[in-house]
This record gives structure tokens, sequence and C-alpha cells, in this order.
């Protein structure tokens, strides 16, 4: 397993924590990453995304999929029991799976369909009002005005100022 050192990237920057977070565990998971179940990740539009899963086998109630804290987690249990069964080839692995996926701040999940064998999750990004760029009006004034304006936005006066 290789280490990286991300310390000199975050030098500069406050609140990257969890980029560094995200980073560690994608490294972890790109040298033990299963291959089951395969699964697409897609673009859809400038907003909204979908990850497409083959899950062959699986019921709806076999599935689970949560989302915690920016991570989806896709699972699948199969309890049925082939026992009686004969195989002369199995070719169709039925096995357990968990799949993780780390989800950008404010994309969220808007929904799951099951059709075919196909798993879809649609997700899309939600951008609050308060995120989204506005303009800041610039006033014209001289110095002295923004600083009174400034004592009086802080509450203080002017013998404390002074």
């Amino acid at each position: 397993m290789r280490t990286y050192d991300f310390s000199p990237l975050f030098r500069y920057s406050v609140g990257f924590d969890r980029m560094q977070r995200l980073l560690d565990s994608a490294a972890e998971r790109s040298d033990s990453a299963p291959g089951y179940p395969p699964y697409n990740i897609e673009t859809v539009g400038e907003n909204a995304y979908r990850i497409t899963m083959a899950v062959a086998g699986f019921a709806e109630e076999d599935l689970d999929v949560t989302v915690k804290e920016n991570q989806l987690t896709i699972a699948g249990r199969n309890e049925r029991k082939d026992e009686e069964v004969a195989y002369l080839h199995r070719g169709i692995a039925n096995r357990a799976f968990e799949r993780r996926f780390d989800l950008a701040d404010h994309v969220k999940v808007v929904g799951a369909n099951l059709a075919n064998g196909m798993l879809t999750v649609s997700l899309e990004r939600q951008v609050p009002e308060e995120s989204k760029p506005r303009k800041v009006e610039i006033k014209k004034g001289t110095v002295e005005k923004l600083v009174d304006t400034a004592k009086k936005f802080i509450g203080a006066d002017e013998a404390k100022a002074a």
C-alpha cells in the first residue's frame, strides 16, 4: 500500500480536513477494490448524476440504499439457500456485497429504481441559496464613513475606540 503525505496541500487552507479523509479512504479502497458488483457512474446533466449497478439475482427487499454524512452505501444480502440445487456450473454470483460512495457537499440522493437486474440511484447537486454566488454592492464613500459604520455595527463608541 502506498502512503502519500498531503499535508503540504493543506498548509495554507482551513477546513479541508474532510478532503484529506476522502483522499485517504480513496487510497485504501483502490488497493483492495473488489470488482463485484460492477457499476457505472454517469453525468446526466449539469447537476445530475446516476449510479447504475448490476445486481442480478437480488430483489428489492435484498438491497439497502443508505445515505449518512455524505456517504452513500449500497448493500445487498441474498438470504436464499440453494442447498437442493446441484450446479454443473455456477457463474452468477449472488454473494453479499457492500459498496460505498463518497458524495460531494450538496449532492443528494433523489431516488433509486430496480429494473431488469439493474439498480439505478439518481443523485442531484442541490446548492442552497446562501452558497450561490451573489453580487456585493460597492458604495462610494470616504474611509471615515466606513469606519463610522463599522463602529456602529460592532457597538463601539468613540471613547472606547480612541
